[in-house]
């Protein structure tokens, strides 16, 4: 759905003003290309995160804690 919205706004683009798109076109990999390194600083943080947070967690987990919304309608039960 995203890739449909960018295709007809590309579309929309070209009708009103085809150098701008083309220019869109031309520079949208360069602008990829340049924000490929923040995307990877973002997965390693995030990766580290939630390394951290199992780390953190591991002694409640191993003591019998409970985690998570899994747990959370057992108090109904």
């Amino acid at each position: 759905m995203k890739t449909l919205i960018a295709i007809v706004a590309w579309c929309l683009l070209f009708v009103l003003c085809w150098p701008l798109a083309l220019l869109a076109l031309v520079l949208w990999p360069v602008v990829w290309l340049l924000a490929l390194p923040f995307r990877l600083v973002g997965i390693t943080f995030s990766a580290l995160f939630a390394f951290l947070q199992a780390l953190l967690l591991l002694p409640a987990r191993l003591l019998g804690g409970r985690s998570g919304p899994q747990y959370a309608n057992r108090a109904t039960a």
